[in-house]
């Protein structure tokens, strides 16, 4: 029995095969990266929330202990250190500029949650954009095939 296809058209289907065995192949070692990468993500997470944790633990706990200490300090000396008029100043200076450092800290708290917020939507606008390219790219290579075929078709009869 003699074979009638030529060696060109074998090269060609054993090509094309090829080639989509390379890119199924690069395709799932992608995804199976981002999973591995996506797969640590919550411990990521947690081990710098447990960070955040102990470091505003730390930082209550030495507050706390450097107030008792000059508090101690204050109330072993025998005259008076401190006068009521600039305590009650003091107190009401101080609550002001704690008010503001905390009303800015909701603010810049409040501009974070949105800017990370807009960043998720606009990788959600980037997926379905993709997702709309690849349907025209495939739309197109399907056309430039048909037309390829059409083409060598055409061709092969005139001959």
């Amino acid at each position: 029995m003699v074979d009638t296809k030529s060696k060109d058209n074998v090269n060609t289907s054993t090509g094309s095969t090829e080639v989509t065995n390379v890119y199924d192949t690069a395709t799932q070692n992608c995804i199976r990266i981002v999973d591995e990468l996506t797969k640590a993500q919550p411990q990521y997470t947690q081990s710098v929330s447990n960070l955040q944790s102990d470091y505003v633990a730390a930082a209550k706990n030495t507050i706390q202990n450097i107030g008792s200490v000059q508090r101690m300090f204050a109330s072993n000396v025998n005259f008076p250190t401190v006068t009521p008029q600039y305590t009650d100043e003091f107190v009401k200076r101080s609550n002001e500029i704690t008010d503001n450092i905390v009303n800015a800290f909701r603010i810049n708290n409040q501009m974070t949650v949105n800017a990370i917020n807009a960043a998720a939507e606009n990788f959600r606008t980037l997926n379905r954009t993709i997702d709309s390219v690849t349907e025209f790219n495939s739309g197109a290579a399907k056309a430039w095939n048909s037309f390829v075929t059409t083409q060598q078709q055409q061709f092969q009869y005139k001959q």
